[in-house]
């Protein structure tokens, strides 16, 4: 099998799996996450967690690279 499919493939496999551990992590709630929440209407924009997967998987590629 390619090793580009099977990669992600175990990555988000382990990811369901160690789901019950992550959602206690504080991410989604982090300072500069931008959150609406009004009657009827909701809305939630992950900014900074956004910003701090992007770096984490920027230096694991980058890791990988060398």
């Amino acid at each position: 099998m390619n090793r580009t499919l099977v990669v992600p493939g175990v990555a988000i496999a382990a990811v369901g799996l160690a789901w019950p551990v992550l959602k206690r992590l504080p991410l989604f709630r982090l300072p500069g996450d931008i959150a609406v929440n009004r009657p009827g209407f909701a809305f939630f924009f992950p900014l900074t967690t956004m910003l701090l997967v992007s770096v984490a998987i920027s230096v694991i590629a980058w890791l990988l690279r060398r």
